[in-house]
């Protein structure tokens, strides 16, 4: 009876596991590499890593991870994280040099995450997430606290499927100061299903993506659709990589450029996790008689794509195509440049801001932002986002927007005074941005004079201000049609586009570096020096004086040395001692 009950049971765990075998996997993961010549010479490499589990965190009791990080996976579901957003930059996205960046991110790091609204303590939930990010990314997200954290109000919308927008579980932070290195990249590449043993990973040499004019690594988690009728939601993790490349430095003066000379490697094979590993080249021209660019090898197809308001040729070698590596073992794409680049005709791009502090002096100044709206007939409205620290203290009156000579009164503002020591500035406003124009937002403030032990390491080199945020909606210059998610590239699917007659971008300013008013920190060590003189002199000649005693030394007479001494002398005729 026995032996029949182990034998029915066996057989019962054969058919489940024959079950479980025959049942699809429930993740996946895409990988693509964007190559584009910018309008400045360089070249930027966008890498996309998109893992999507169809899986609800949120209900908990998942312990098996295939591809989706455990790390992560379990941090979602701890602190009921409904959308999380983290960027580590080095450098800064130059917009009127490069054009329009598929995302930017701010210098330094960056985090702006969405709680569930059944999280009671979101400032507590915050504070551990932040510190846990900290030791997961080898950040020092740990020194965000209240005095640098914010809770937008129209700024940050979530991006992913959501119902509530309550912004009093959003928190958004910014460490400008924070300088990202190789510690920060290698647990980033640890989260990649394939690591960077194989795939498009393998390009992630960390000796030349640091030897760039511009880095930044992010990771981006949202819910999504499982399907068209929505009905399950799905999570997905999008790893983002952006690097730009001085192709004059790495190029000795020339503009040519391959997957050797830049990365010093060459692509072999796909991750075998991947459904879809793809390399895209742009290799778009003004015109069709207009053919700047030669790539090689000879692509396999040919995509056209509307990005950013405008159409975009691409050349895709598809690394799951078994022909790709048919007369080659490897995959090493080569871009050539048939005439001069500077006779090209290049737009300028629609929307870019620029930031500056003017004023002289250590008491007061003034921020001044410059947005640009360069469509020639279309105006369009723009959302700011301001954050000053609390040592910054603005006079809200001063505040004056300023286009074509005239007032431009926002439609929309809040603002939220800081308070010493425990939160920053808030401003937000929607203003409204004519057709070929330049508006200027210019708010005064004061400087706060500093406790001394508040002061930074180095407080000569100044003190980082937050860099402005703007999110607009600018109108695309043809019409964008819609595509599956499935179907499109990564990098034109982040921000979907619901009318197909605008575009969504998020641009970032650079950030403000301001001096305080700083006492001379050696004046103390002069003051220790000086006093500890002037204590050892005067208190070692007091205290001989009290403990030393004096008498008067009678001479004596010559000893037995002397009167040898008075011998030799008289048989040599000396006189005596």
């Amino acid at each position: 009876m026995e032996v029949a009950v182990s034998l029915l049971g066996l057989l019962l765990w054969a058919s489940g596991s024959a079950e479980s075998a025959a049942e699809p996997p429930r993740d996946s993961l895409r990988e693509e590499l964007v190559l584009s010549p910018l309008p400045s010479g360089d070249v930027a490499a966008t890498f996309q890593f998109r893992t999507r589990w169809d899986s609800d965190l949120q209900r908990g009791g998942v312990s098996h991870y295939r591809l989706f990080p455990k790390a992560l996976g379990q941090l979602i579901s701890k602190y009921s994280v409904r959308e999380l957003h983290l960027s580590l930059t080095q450098g800064f996205w130059r917009t009127r040099s490069w054009g329009q960046p598929y995302l930017q991110a701010p210098a330094g790091a960056e985090l702006w995450v969405w709680f569930q609204d059944t999280v009671s303590d979101v400032d507590k939930a915050w504070n551990d997430l932040s510190n846990i990010l900290s030791g997961i990314f080898c950040a020092s997200l740990n020194f965000i606290d209240s005095t640098n954290t914010i809770i937008p109000t129209a700024s940050f919308k979530p991006l992913g499927l959501v119902n509530v927008t309550d912004h009093r579980f959003l928190r958004y932070a910014v460490l400008p100061r924070e300088v990202v290195c190789t510690e920060n990249l290698t647990p980033w590449k640890k989260l990649l299903p394939c690591s960077s043993k194989a795939g498009l990973a393998v390009l992630l040499k960390a000796e030349r993506l640091f030897h760039s004019s511009y880095h930044s690594q992010a990771v981006h988690i949202r819910p999504i659709c499982r399907d068209k009728s929505c009905l399950n939601l799905s999570w997905e993790l999008r790893q983002i990589l952006t690097v730009v490349f001085d192709s004059f430095a790495s190029a000795q003066g020339k503009k040519d450029w391959s997957l050797l000379k830049i990365f010093s490697r060459t692509l072999t094979e796909a991750c075998p996790l991947a459904s879809q590993s793809k390399v895209y080249v742009d290799i778009s021209s003004k015109t069709k008689a207009q053919e700047f660019l030669d790539v090689s090898p000879t692509p396999l197809s040919v995509y056209e794509a509307s990005v950013q308001g405008d159409r975009r040729t691409y050349a895709v070698y598809d690394l799951l195509n078994p022909t790709l590596f048919n007369t080659s073992r490897n995959l090493n794409v080569l871009l050539k440049w048939k005439r001069p680049q500077d006779n090209l005709g290049l737009a300028v791009p629609v929307l870019y801001a620029q930031r500056y502090v003017s004023g002289y002096g250590l008491q007061t100044g003034e921020i001044s932002t410059l947005v640009y709206n360069t469509h020639p007939y279309r105006a369009f409205p723009v959302l700011l986002l301001e954050t000053v620290p609390w040592y910054l203290r603005l006079y809200i009156h001063t505040l004056t927007i300023i286009t074509k000579g005239k007032e431009n009164k926002p439609s929309y503002i809040h603002y939220q005074p800081a308070q010493d020591r425990k939160r920053p500035h808030l401003l937000e406003m929607l203003i409204q941005l004519p057709a070929n124009s330049v508006t200027k937002i210019n708010i005064q403030f004061e400087r706060a004079l500093l406790k001394w032990t508040e002061y930074t390491p180095d407080p000569n080199h100044g003190f980082y201000v937050s860099p402005s945020v703007l999110s607009a909606l600018v109108p695309s210059t043809i019409a964008i049609k819609e595509e599956d998610e499935d179907i499109k590239p990564l990098f034109a699917s982040l921000f979907p586009s619901f009318d197909g007659s605008s575009y969504f971008v998020r641009l970032y300013t650079e950030p403000l570096l301001v001096n305080l008013p700083t006492p001379d920190f050696s004046m103390p060590y002069n003051v220790i020096c000086l006093t500890c003189t002037v204590v050892a002199v005067c208190y070692g000649s007091f205290y001989n004086l009290l403990t030393r005693t004096f008498h008067v030394e009678e001479p004596k007479k010559g000893g037995l040395a002397k009167r040898l001494a008075n011998i030799i002398r008289k048989i040599r005729g000396v006189p005596l001692l």
